[in-house]
């Protein structure tokens, strides 16, 4: 429950693991009670907000000397945040070469607008064109509540912050989910 002494009492009771990861309360609404709660038990952050969409309130810090990712509540934000930082850290603690998902040029299957300051992360379908080449076509709706255009993505298009309009056809980079055929 999202309760301050609930939450402490199972943030004590991980001191000591190789990483206590959280979903949700890593806000600032009502119900987003991990910092504060785990602040008076001794949690210091080495940051909290990132600009990233989706996945801005991502926070990082220890409690103790036990490192705490605290994911964002939303699905997709925290699913993103996953793939960008649980993942990786997950990896590097088993020793894995490859920490980092893996990304694909790809082409554009429609036109974006200008990005703000912000890195976006945009949920896509990727198909091959008839060259080959991968298409990376994002949905048009890309609001983080929206649990339906995940569930249809087959990876995430990567929009650098301030990146510019561009036309459909032109170069981006891809994350994809998985390892599918239309990806090989």
């Amino acid at each position: 429950p999202d309760e301050k002494a609930t939450l402490k009492t199972m943030a004590e009771q991980a001191r000591g693991a190789d990483l206590l990861v959280t979903s949700g309360g890593a806000s600032v609404g009502d119900h987003d009670l991990v910092q504060s709660a785990l602040g008076e038990i001794g949690l210091t952050l080495d940051f909290w907000k990132i600009a990233m969409r989706p996945g801005k309130p991502l926070m990082f810090g220890k409690l103790g000397a036990t490192p705490l990712l605290g994911l964002p509540g939303n699905p997709v934000s925290s699913l993103v945040c996953s793939l960008l930082f649980l993942a990786p850290m997950l990896a590097k603690f088993l020793g894995r070469a490859e920490t980092e998902p893996r990304r694909l040029a790809a082409r554009l299957g429609a036109e974006l607008k200008a990005n703000d300051r912000r890195e976006d992360y945009l949920r896509a379908t990727l198909a091959r064109g008839p060259d080959g080449a991968v298409i990376a076509t994002p949905f048009s709706a890309q609001d983080s509540s929206m649990m339906a255009t995940l569930a249809k993505a087959d990876g995430l298009i990567v929009r650098a912050p301030l990146a510019p309009a561009l036309a459909a056809g032109a170069g981006v980079e891809v994350i994809p989910f998985a390892e599918p055929a239309v990806v090989i």
